[in-house]
């Protein structure tokens, strides 16, 4: 992937855990039904996904990989 398209991923990603954990924790309210989307586990998903992109913006910046 491109610089630019890592970077719009990141702030993507980035912006969807953000809502994730705004949603996660506000509270449930039974009279309205089931929470059909688990927003905590989208929430470490993203953030999951979001440190994996990090990790390639830092070696498309140059960043020296260490080999094991």
């Amino acid at each position: 992937m491109s610089l630019p398209l890592t970077l719009a991923l990141t702030v993507a990603v980035l912006a969807l855990a953000v809502f994730a954990g705004w949603r996660g924790s506000r509270p449930s309210q039974p009279h309205l039904g089931v929470r059909m989307i688990p927003w905590r586990l989208v929430m470490i998903l993203a953030g999951a996904v979001v440190f994996l992109l990090l990790v390639h913006l830092a070696v498309l910046l140059g960043m020296p990989q260490r080999p094991y």
